[in-house]
């Protein structure tokens, strides 16, 4: 009798252990640490939204568990990366109590504007390799949808538009028109052009970064990392980013994020946007 007990328990047994996966490098990993990391960023969207189970099964509108707020709440908690301490802990609460409130729910749409992606992309320049973040955003084309780039972000750019806002600043003389600007050949060659733009004058990089592109200044060469940040959830900016490492608490992550008023968003966008 107990030989047969072993033997039904040595059948068993492999049933019974963690289910092991075999990564290329031959290392192996449980399996339900993969079901636990947000491996992409649709899949962030469902988590977040409550519209998956733990093994990634989906829910749809009309399963018991679509959207179900203890499910939310569970997701959410774990989409924070852990290591960053720099976000309070009062802080994550009330944004998990805000966006699973039954009274007014909030989720995350992924066609909807409020959110957009930052990629870090690698030039080429005169054979030196030069860094420019790209910003895409999600928009309507056709019968689907497709990202557009929306801005750029470059250091070599933002080199030329340092304009001096001195009282000693060069100037036109407002009675240069009567001399036919003949000061303006001088003044141009002596002197930073963007010192002589109005007060409201802005930069445009992307349309910058378009005539490089366009004119063979600069060529693309590789991608080097992305994030994206989000505005959908009315109150509050977060941004994610993608953890390569071992454990539950990694994939696509919560790793910033600050309550916020409407009327702050633009300059938070432009800040984000100058890579400040």
């Amino acid at each position: 009798m107990i030989r047969i007990l072993l033997i039904n328990l040595l059948i068993c047994l492999p049933f019974m252990l963690p289910a092991q996966i075999v990564q290329e490098d031959g290392s192996t990993r449980d399996e339900s640490e993969l079901y636990a990391s947000t491996k992409q960023v649709n899949q962030f969207f469902r988590r977040f939204n409550g519209e998956e189970d733990q093994k990634g099964r989906r829910f749809y509108e009309g399963d018991k568990e679509f959207r179900e707020v203890s499910l939310r709440k569970n997701y959410i908690t774990l989409l924070f990366d852990r290591e960053n301490e720099s976000i309070p802990s009062e802080q994550k609460k009330s944004f998990i109590y805000d966006v699973t409130d039954k009274r007014n729910p909030k989720f995350l749409d992924f066609h909807e504007e409020g959110w957009f992606a930052e990629v870090n992309a690698v030039f080429s320049r005169n054979g030196q390799e030069e860094n420019i973040l790209l910003f895409f955003k999600i928009q309507e084309e056709g019968k689907g949808y497709e990202w557009v780039l929306e801005q750029v972000s470059s250091s070599y750019y933002q080199q030329f538009f340092e304009k001096d806002e001195s009282e000693e600043k060069p100037f036109l003389h407002p009675m240069s028109h009567e001399l036919d600007f003949m000061n303006l050949h001088k003044s141009l060659r002596q002197e930073n052009a963007v010192d002589f733009t109005a007060d409201d004058f802005e930069v445009d990089p992307l349309s910058i970064f378009l005539y490089e592109m366009a004119s063979k200044q600069i060529q693309f060469k590789t991608v080097t990392g992305s994030k994206f940040h989000f505005f959908q959830c009315e109150g509050w900016y977060f941004q994610i980013a993608e953890y390569n490492r071992k454990g539950y608490n990694s994939g696509w992550l919560i790793s910033d994020l600050i309550p916020i008023k409407k009327e702050d968003i633009p300059q938070l966008k432009a800040f984000i946007y100058e890579a400040k």
